[in-house]
């Protein structure tokens, strides 16, 4: 089902320097997602979202709230989108909040970096190119698995692998500063080396500089509840195989996160790949070496 709601807010503050994604401030336009990913966060208990897999609620005044806290804010930012739902699901091509959004960002002058895993973020390449006249704008594709049958397991609403990567290199193309995040990487189902290994050559291969991994997953209550349950239905066995690993513990490294790391840097320092960003509005001749 999808919803209107009224927001009194859209923006927040991110604490403390973001050496991931870069971000001063994050901002959700819609709540619950389309994408239906299996792993998410967004379910746990914490975030109050009770319905996250049965409604998507529209800010319908998002537009209008951003440009009234952007206004206010003394210093320009770096605005982050995605980090409770998904952007561009579905609905998006429909109703074009994000769109909007980035319309409001651009006339203000700030920063964007967004985050997601749909290849519909192409259509506002226009937008994101004038916000990088003068600050940041970057895209983060999500890519945890260079399979397509397996992405569309465990991302069953989202578009394929093969979409993403090739979204990277029109982005790229674009003059746009595409990135991938590399997370969460899950468990005995996406740690393998040449997984990793494979992601890493292809996002190069279209002009990538940024991969931005975790070599593991979150895990707790109504989340853990959920994936579980989902684990027994796609894969058969794994489940135990999570609980003798994992307990109830809420992060959950790879057991290969150390050598998988190892790795990870070591090819990227042969293709001249960054392993996550500094907060900045104007991208630098002058980063400094980020992993080590």
């Amino acid at each position: 089902m999808i919803r209107e709601i009224l927001a009194k807010t859209v923006l927040s503050r991110v604490a403390g320097v973001d050496t991931y994604f870069g971000l001063d401030y994050g901002m959700n336009l819609y709540r619950g997602c389309q994408h239906h990913c299996i792993y998410c966060d967004s379910r746990s208990e914490c975030y109050g979202n009770d319905r996250f897999d049965d409604d998507v609620l529209v800010k319908a005044n998002a537009v209008d709230v951003l440009a009234k806290e952007l206004r206010a804010k003394r210093r320009k930012g770096v605005v982050g989108t995605g980090s409770m739902n998904d952007p561009y699901m579905p609905l998006e091509e429909r109703v074009e909040l994000t769109r909007s959004a980035l319309e409001v960002i651009a006339a203000h002058g700030f920063g964007v970096h967004v985050v997601t895993k749909s290849d519909l973020v192409l259509r506002d390449i226009p937008i994101l190119r004038r916000i990088a006249r003068t600050s940041t704008a970057a895209v983060s594709l999500t890519v945890t698995t260079i399979d397509d049958e397996l992405a569309q397991r465990v991302e069953p609403g989202a578009p394929p692998t093969s979409a993403r990567l090739r979204a990277l290199a029109e982005l790229s193309a674009a003059g746009i500063e595409a990135r991938v995040a590399l997370m969460p990487v899950l468990p005995f189902l996406e740690d393998a080396w040449d997984n990793v290994s494979a992601i890493v050559q292809e996002a190069h291969r279209r002009g990538v500089r940024t991969v931005i991994p975790w070599f593991g997953m979150s895990l707790r209550d109504r989340q853990r509840t959920y994936y579980y349950r989902k684990l027994d239905e796609l894969f058969p066995g794994l489940r135990e195989r999570y609980e003798k690993a994992y307990g109830n513990d809420y992060v959950c490294p790879s057991p290969r996160a150390d050598a998988l790391r190892r790795s990870f840097e070591a090819m990227c320092g042969r293709l001249d790949i960054r392993a996550s960003v500094r907060p900045r509005l104007v991208p630098s001749a002058q980063e400094p070496q980020l992993f080590g």
